[in-house]
Parts: structure tokens; C-alpha cells; sequence
């Protein structure tokens, strides 16, 4: 079992998110202590591992707990949690593409200017 601090330290997530994600039934099923804290077994860590990575590639709260739900429901919405990762990855992999074609533009502009401050840097010294 891991306290809200440890799992905080673990995961860089902070209490507040972790409250706000049981809140959300993002991961709903939090166990307490004989005191009332918060105690999350290796299952939870696993499922915040998933959460953690889905959001960080930019699916949504609301599909997140879609996708929550669904594995919680068990092996009979294998299909239907297959088919909600496989439009997310193709949504990742478009906007990879995207940022590959801005970081080409950035360092086109990065290659350009440095051209232009040699040439400038150039020119002071030859001017004296």
C-alpha cells in the first residue's frame, strides 16, 4: 500500500490531481485506511501509469475515464478499448507529424539566422 505522498513522489503527480482523478472515477476505486487515508495499492499505480501516458499524449479527461471504465468492466470491452487506443494513437501519431514539420520550419529559421549573425558578427570586424 502507498500513502498520497508517496504516490505523489512516485509519479510527480500532485495530491490535488490525484484527488481530482478519484473525483473524476479516473480511478475511483481508492482504498482507505482505519483513519480515513487515502491508500493506493500496485493495481492503482499501474492505473495511473495508464492515465499518466494517455493524457500526456493528449487524450482527453473524458476519454481517459472512458477507457477507465471499460477496464474495469473486464475482457468483454477488450474491443472496444482497442478501438479507443487505436483512434488515439492515430491522433498522436498526426500531431507528431505536425510538430516534425514545425521543428523542420524552426530549424530552417535557426539555420537562417545563424548564417545572418555570422555574417553581421563578420562585418564588425572588418569595418574597424
Amino acid at each position: 500500500m502507498y500513502s498520497i505522498h508517496e504516490v505523489c513522489e512516485r509519479t510527480g503527480l500532485t495530491a490535488h490531481t490525484l484527488r481530482y482523478y478519484e473525483k473524476e472515477k479516473l480511478l475511483p476505486s481508492v482504498g482507505r485506511s482505519a483513519g480515513g487515508f487515502r491508500q493506493y495499492t500496485d493495481e492503482d499505480m499501474e492505473s495511473l501509469t495508464m492515465i499518466c501516458c494517455l493524457k500526456n499524449t493528449g487524450m482527453s479527461l473524458q476519454d481517459i475515464a472512458r477507457f477507465m471504465e471499460l477496464t474495469r468492466e473486464g475482457d468483454q470491452t477488450l474491443r472496444q478499448r482497442c478501438e479507443l487506443l487505436k483512434r488515439h494513437r492515430e491522433r498522436v501519431i498526426e500531431r507528431m507529424q505536425e510538430m516534425q514539420r514545425h521543428l523542420e520550419k524552426v530549424s530552417c529559421k535557426v539555420e537562417y539566422f545563424s548564417r545572418k549573425l555570422d555574417e553581421y558578427e563578420g562585418s564588425l570586424f572588418t569595418d574597424e
